[in-house]
């Protein structure tokens, strides 16, 4: 199993679990913690143990972006091309979660803000506690609001209306806000907070894993194909997802009257 020592990692019946460990500083994010998710997000691809990921936060908070002195206090002394190297290692952090096979669970137990922010937007489900809140604060600290792809995924998320409230005018947003525009998947109480992730976790690892994976490489292609594009490669995805073996499984237990065993192959 791999090992990681910037953060919490668990795996256990098919779910890996990240946990963001800095409580003190409300899970900001290093260097090294960025270069870590990075390498996560691309091992979990081929780690047949991993069926889904949880990114969650210890403490009161999901993930505060940057820390100030860690990362900003030291990117104020770089060149053009160590900050452009920076800019770019983050935001293939948010390509690779996009691009990896596995359903992707935020569940943003407490402030969620800067780069924090948009890890949970790079999430496909957002589990959000009812104290928690989302500030994408970019402008706030003197630079783009567009930063790691949200200018890219937020529009499509919730409008670009909304999207552009919210990079331009970086404030918080409640969990209940978020429900309503559509950024939250779900409010639940602080305290159902991490077993509904769980059972939303367990469900999707019980569940038919290739298809999940195809689903979600046709939500992220599809974005920017025309109608006919994306009504071909659904059909060619389709018809090799028919000769699965999870199909086949389909239709042998409902003709014998059970659940599917899924394998996800």
């Amino acid at each position: 199993m791999a090992t990681y020592t910037t953060f919490d990692y668990l795996v256990r019946d098919g779910v890996a679990t990240v946990t963001f460990s800095r409580p003190e500083t409300l899970n900001s994010l290093t260097f090294a913690v960025y270069a870590e998710l990075e390498r996560l997000a691309a091992a979990c691809q081929t780690d047949e143990a991993v069926r889904v990921l949880v990114l969650t936060g210890a403490g009161k908070g999901f993930c505060s972006g940057g820390d100030v002195h860690e990362i900003i206090g030291e990117l104020l002394k770089m060149d053009p091309r160590g900050l452009l190297e920076f800019t770019r290692m983050t935001g293939s952090v948010v390509q690779r979660m996009r691009e990896c096979p596995l359903p992707i669970v935020a569940a943003v137990n407490g402030v969620a803000a800067g780069a924090g922010a948009v890890i949970a937007l790079a999430a496909d489900l957002r589990l959000v506690a009812r104290s928690a809140s989302f500030s994408f604060l970019f402008t706030k600290v003197g630079l783009a609001g567009a930063d790691m792809g949200c200018a890219y995924l937020l529009p499509r998320l919730i409008g670009l209306g909304r999207a552009a409230e919210l990079l331009l005018l970086g404030d918080a947003v409640s969990a209940d806000q978020a429900a309503g525009i559509g950024l939250a998947t779900q409010v639940v109480d602080d305290e159902a907070l991490q077993g509904t992730a769980s059972a939303l976790a367990r469900r999707l690892a019980g569940g038919p894993a290739l298809a999940y994976a195809n689903t979600k490489m046709l939500l992220t292609r599809e974005l920017d194909m025309d109608l006919a594009g994306s009504l071909e490669l659904e059909a060619m995805t389709q018809a090799l997802l028919m000769k699965s073996e999870d199909h086949a499984e389909f239709y042998r237990a409902f003709t014998e009257g059970r659940d599917p065993k899924w394998t996800g192959r």
